[in-house]
């Protein structure tokens, strides 16, 4: 008899402190599930302000304008920067609820963790944004050299402006990773030898490559100082007007047809003009 009273006594106390223990946290448990719902209904309410700010700030366009600029090359890819702001917005409100509601619970080790991240959070947006600026530039530059050599009428232009594209998105890259606290040491290192060597190599090709196509050009300006579109004259025994002056040929229309003559023939005889 003794030892189930001793055995009632402690179901009845161990009852009695858990009864308590469930007492005093239901309440915290109860303000933070009611923290977590207000929490819920303001991030509702400041998405739906934000998104009409962002719709009357135009940013639906700009993300159309970027995404007309094929940063990536894919137009799979798509910027939506109202998407982004108001998902980077809503995790991090909720993240702040939940750092609140960890408090209320007591939960020490969880608040301080997700305040670390939320400490984080402004590195790695601007680690993002650096990215996207990298690629906007990169896709600037690139458009620039591709117009800059078909007006020259060159070759290669694909090649090289394609080239320019990724050497400052890659820049921009580990500029990026060194933003958001990642050692990119080691790649900086072999990414910088790789590119010198590889710069190297190509300006000593372009440079003995393009000898003629620069002497051609200097050859050109010499010839549209010294005769323009219109003028008669006679060459290499032909007779003529010119009907265009490129940057590596001259159009030459005579009574027997019409004649393509290379710039450095031009500038090498000896011309009369006629008129």
């Amino acid at each position: 008899m003794e030892t189930l009273s001793n055995w009632k006594n402690v179901t009845l106390d161990s009852l009695s402190s858990m009864g308590k223990n469930i007492g005093a946290a239901l309440p915290k448990i109860v303000g933070a599930i009611a923290i977590l719902i207000l929490g819920w209904l303001i991030i509702k309410i400041v998405l739906f302000i934000l998104s009409k700010i962002l719709k009357l700030a135009k940013m639906d366009a700009l993300s159309e304008r970027i995404n007309e600029m094929d940063l990536l090359g894919n137009g799979k890819f798509k910027i939506d920067i109202i998407k982004i702001t108001l998902g980077f917005v809503k995790w991090l409100l909720l993240l702040v609820f939940f750092i609140v509601a960890a408090d209320i619970l007591d939960w020490g080790i969880i608040s301080t963790e997700i305040g670390n991240l939320l400490r984080y959070l402004p590195r790695l947006f601007t680690a993002l944004v650096l990215f996207t600026i990298g690629l906007y530039l990169g896709s600037v530059v690139k458009n620039a050299i591709k117009k800059l050599f078909e007006s020259f009428e060159f070759g290669g232009g694909k090649i090289i402006s394609g080239l320019m594209f990724y050497v400052i998105v890659i820049f921009m890259s580990i500029t990026a990773l060194n933003q958001a606290g990642v050692d990119t040491t080691i790649i900086t290192n072999n990414i910088t030898l790789i590119l010198g060597s590889f710069l190297l190599a190509f300006a000593l090709g372009l440079g003995l490559g393009s000898r003629e196509i620069v002497t051609d050009l200097l050859r050109s300006f010499y010839t549209r100082k010294n005769y323009a579109v219109g003028d008669k004259i006679a060459i290499g025994g032909d007779e003529g007007t010119i009907a265009a002056i490129e940057n590596n040929s001259l159009t030459l229309v005579t009574k027997t047809g019409k004649f393509v003559i290379p710039i450095k023939d031009v500038v090498s005889q000896k011309v009369e003009i006629k008129s």
